[in-house]
């Protein structure tokens, strides 16, 4: 989420970078006299959607955690495309699966057999330890399609009345964008101007499992799921307290519920564990995963359940043309192959700590700027003090990490997130907290200094339905 201020930032920098090239005139030209970066940064300016608010940077050539741009500046990738890359970039074994299925068959549709498909489900279900898998590509399909299974599971077996069924969700959630997802958002610019909202949503705090029974017990006949992130991404890497994601299994199991975990962000090694619920040794009834399932080369999302839930949905009442393909299925088995023979979530855990306390010695510099830094393996976040920084945002604070050689992106103005390939050196990690600390030794004070004295206070961000500054 980003205020009108940055978004004002965003256009200054496009202008910036854009001074010399005009917009018009060079869009015509053949395609391999539009290289450099400004160049390309405008072409996107003018003809595509404005729904993203990018660092303004691009991308050209990857390997590993590093990136290239079209001039050939070399970059630290501290996003992985929001753990979509957790194997690092072009990963010798996935491309290898991509190259060899895209020269053999690449689509069938689920109207006929193929013969990738299977062993992919079989892979996914026995890896994770579930009956069976419903295929998807997007992580937002993936939501969407464990929202239709909660709530015909809980037509069909909790007997909940028709056109009742409920679905929880936490304050800060993020499952995608769309519109069952932001019915259940605290994100006012996904949620503003796109109303009516769809029912059957209740909200709860994250963490608080005593909020959570309450719900449970004034509603819990017609409640079918609750869904949750084990560790919340785009609230800024929340990691709730220790025994609540038991309390949360115990509760589900209690009220009939179906435990619904979205590990797109935080499953496949992200966290430490290959799932983020494995921390407490919880069994979620039902598991999103999506993201590094594909590898970083194509999109592959995935919902896991057992018979009882996954049967409730029959032919006809759901699916994908290009879910389940042998393109993504021949992709998935790599990337998942690559996560346990590399050791991934285990490397997580170990590099995680260390880049937790290099990032703790920065804070501890600056403690007057930084206010958290949190995480599990290598999801992790470093809360900045907006009044101290003010009018320096966290998006500012990237903009100079950029200039340093290293990427990373805010959320919610004040939040930086780092979550680089699983696959990183821990030299490289070095590299990326000695950046930051860099920023906030040399270039935040100069920044500071350019305060401009009119301004005042930061936009506010209070949430519709809450009512909480986010």
């Amino acid at each position: 989420m980003y205020s009108m201020a940055s978004k004002r930032v965003l256009q200054h920098v496009v202008g910036r970078i854009g001074k010399g090239v005009g917009i018009r005139g060079f869009s015509s030209l053949p395609d391999s006299q539009i290289s450099s970066s400004s160049q390309l940064i405008n072409l996107e300016y003018q003809y595509s959607a404005h729904n993203y608010h990018p660092i303004p940077m691009v991308f050209s050539h990857a390997k590993g955690s590093s990136i290239w741009d079209p001039e050939g500046n070399k970059y630290l990738d501290f996003l992985s495309a929001y753990s979509a890359v957790n194997q690092g970039h072009c990963h010798p074994k996935i491309m290898k699966a991509l190259t060899e299925q895209a020269e053999k068959l690449t689509l069938s549709s689920r109207a006929f057999y193929n013969d990738r498909f299977p062993l992919f489900a079989e892979r996914i279900t026995s890896m994770f330890g579930y009956d069976m898998v419903l295929p998807m590509n997007t992580g937002a399909e993936g939501v969407e399609t464990a929202l239709k299974l909660a709530r015909k599971w809980g037509y069909e077996k909790k007997k909940i009345p028709t056109n009742e069924a409920i679905i929880v969700s936490c304050c800060g959630c993020f499952h995608g964008r769309t519109l069952a997802v932001i019915s259940m958002s605290c994100d006012n610019e996904a949620t503003r101007g796109f109303g009516p909202l769809l029912p059957g949503h209740l909200k709860v705090d994250f963490g608080d499992e005593v909020a959570l029974e309450k719900l449970f017990k004034e509603h819990g006949d017609r409640i079918a799921g609750f869904l949750f992130e084990p560790i919340q991404g785009e609230a800024g890497v929340v990691v709730p307290k220790e025994g609540y994601l038991k309390a949360v299994r115990d509760l589900c199991t209690k009220y009939g519920v179906l435990m619904i975990a979205d590990e797109i962000q935080s499953g496949l090694g992200r966290s430490g564990r290959m799932l983020a619920c494995d921390w407490e040794g919880v069994r979620p009834d039902v598991v999103i995963l999506g993201k590094a399932l594909g590898g970083g080369v194509i999109p592959v999302s995935a919902v896991l359940a057992d018979k009882d839930a996954m049967l409730c949905i029959r032919p006809g009442e759901h699916g994908s043309t290009f879910g389940g393909n042998p393109l993504a299925s021949a992709v998935a088995v790599a990337s998942l192959d690559v996560l346990r023979e590399e050791g991934l979530a285990e490397r997580s855990d170990e590099l995680g700590v260390e880049l937790r306390d290099l990032l703790t010695k920065v804070q501890q510099q600056y403690p007057n700027f930084i206010v958290d830094v949190r995480g599990k393996g290598l999801f992790n976040a470093v809360e900045l003090n907006s009044k101290a920084l003010f009018p320096v945002s966290a998006y500012d604070i990237c903009l100079k990490l950029k200039e340093r050689g290293v990427l990373a992106k805010p959320t919610h103005n004040t939040i930086i997130r780092l979550t680089p390939p699983l696959t990183m050196s821990m030299d490289e990690i070095k590299l990326g907290t000695k950046a930051l600390s860099e920023v906030f030794e040399f270039d935040l004070p100069k920044m500071l200094k350019e305060k401009p004295k009119h301004v005042t206070s930061m936009d506010a961000d209070i949430c519709d339905r809450c009512g909480r500054n986010l």
